[in-house]
C-alpha cells in the first residue's frame, strides 16, 4: 500500500513542477544568435558603404523606391525629372549595388 500511495505523490509533485504558463511577448528574448545578429551588421554596413559610391539622384531614387516604397511617379515629381529617368536610376543603381556587393555570402567555420 504505501509503495501505491508513494507513486502518486511522486506523480503529484511531478505535475506541479512541470506546470509552466506562457511567457508574455514583452519578456520574450531574441531568437537570433550573437552571430547572426554579427552578420545583419556587417551587411548593414556593407549595403551602406555600395550606397555611398552611387551618384546622389540614382541614391535617392532607390531609397526612396526600394527602401521607402514610393511609386516611380512620386519620385519623379519629388525629384523634379521624368518617370523615366526615374526607372532607369532605379535601374542602374541596384545593378551597380549588384557588382558592389557580389554575392553575399558571410564566411562560415566548416564544422558547422
Amino acid at each position: 500500500m504505501r509503495i501505491a500511495t508513494n507513486a502518486g505523490i511522486d506523480l503529484l509533485r511531478r505535475r506541479t513542477v512541470r506546470r509552466t504558463e506562457a511567457l508574455d511577448e514583452a519578456y520574450a528574448g531574441n531568437n537570433d544568435s550573437p552571430a547572426r545578429d554579427a552578420e545583419r551588421s556587417e551587411l548593414r554596413s556593407r549595403i551602406q558603404r555600395a550606397l555611398a559610391t552611387l551618384p546622389e539622384r540614382q541614391r535617392a531614387a532607390i531609397t526612396l523606391f526600394d527602401l521607402e516604397g514610393y511609386p516611380h511617379a512620386e519620385i519623379a515629381e519629388a525629384l523634379g525629372i521624368p518617370e523615366g529617368t526615374v526607372r532607369s536610376d532605379v535601374f542602374h543603381a541596384r545593378r551597380k549595388l549588384r557588382e558592389a556587393l557580389g554575392v553575399y555570402a558571410p564566411a562560415r567555420d566548416e564544422e558547422e
